[in-house]
């Protein structure tokens, strides 16, 4: 697929994204919320919390996760820091390693805005009080982590076991975090849509940059 290709699937996908955002803001948006807040797809959304309810051991479960989401982006870092040193420019560094630094930049650049960006409060009141929660933003960064590791990995791990071993524990993090999210109780429903939908924006996009010659 050639590279412009590419970005148009990344714009697609980034227009589904808006839309189901817009959509989020004005269809069936009711008071259903702690302390009166709003949020739109409330009967689905509002069934869902319902049926999950908020618990503790999974919204633990999931913290500990989004730790451990972490852990590629200290490798990789080292990694670049380690061409850098060795190489002495930054220029010499590999384009991958830059582009996936640049990816990260942004990605928390979107971790942060959405923070500050009330679309709509989390279903449940924990210590912070009223929390931002569209879209989720731990799916987000567990998704975007993740599969970029995976893409590195595929590239950079020579022997097939050792290979196969770090993605299948890499797709395992990020799955398992999505999941322990929902099943947590604290985001509703929507929210995970949301950020599985950014997530695919965003990994789209860079492996258009850093794979977009390729066949």
């Amino acid at each position: 697929m050639k590279a412009t290709n590419k970005y148009v699937i990344g714009g697609i996908i980034l227009a589904v994204f808006l839309v189901f955002t817009i959509l989020v803001m004005t269809v069936d948006v009711k008071a259903i919320g702690p302390e009166g807040t709003e949020v739109g797809f409330a009967a689905l959304n509002g069934a869902v919390a319902k049926s999950l309810g908020y618990k503790d051991a999974w919204y633990k479960i999931s913290k500990v996760l989004g730790i451990i989401t972490f852990l590629p982006v200290f490798c990789f870092a080292a990694l670049g820091v380690y061409q850098l040193i060795k190489r002495r420019s930054i220029l010499k560094v590999d384009r991958d390693i830059l582009i996936l630094g640049g990816f990260y930049i942004v990605v928390m650049l979107c971790f942060v805005a959405f923070e500050l960006l009330k679309i709509n409060y989390r279903p449940v009141v924990l210590d912070d009080g009223l929390e931002a929660s569209y879209p989720s933003t731990h799916t987000m960064l567990a998704l975007c982590i993740m599969v970029t590791a995976i893409l590195q990995i595929s590239k950079r791990v020579a022997q097939p076991v050792v290979k196969n071993v770090l993605m299948a524990a890499c797709a395992l993090i990020a799955v398992l975090l999505v999941i322990t999210r929902m099943l947590s109780g604290v985001h509703w429903f929507t929210d995970i849509i949301g950020g599985l939908l950014i997530s695919a924006t965003l990994i789209w996009f860079y492996y258009a940059l850093t794979m977009g010659n390729e066949e």
